[in-house]
């Protein structure tokens, strides 16, 4: 179970790594590598979301995903 001061931002949008000083801004991002934001692209990486959120830190940025 996350802490309540845990902060995660969960987004397919894959630039923004490029766009962003994610290490700096304290809050671990999640992307997810998929063909689409359409829920039925999306659902299938669930095991993968939630395996990655067991050991994500703040300032990580973990890709999940083909």
């Amino acid at each position: 179970m996350l802490a309540s001061n845990y902060e995660v931002l969960l987004t397919v949008d894959q630039n923004l790594r490029y766009q962003q000083n994610l290490a700096a801004s304290g809050v671990a991002v999640l992307i997810i590598l998929a063909d689409s934001n359409r829920i039925e692209d999306l659902t299938r990486f669930v095991p993968d979301v939630e395996a990655a959120l067991v050991g994500i830190q703040p300032g990580d940025v973990v890709e999940v995903g083909s």
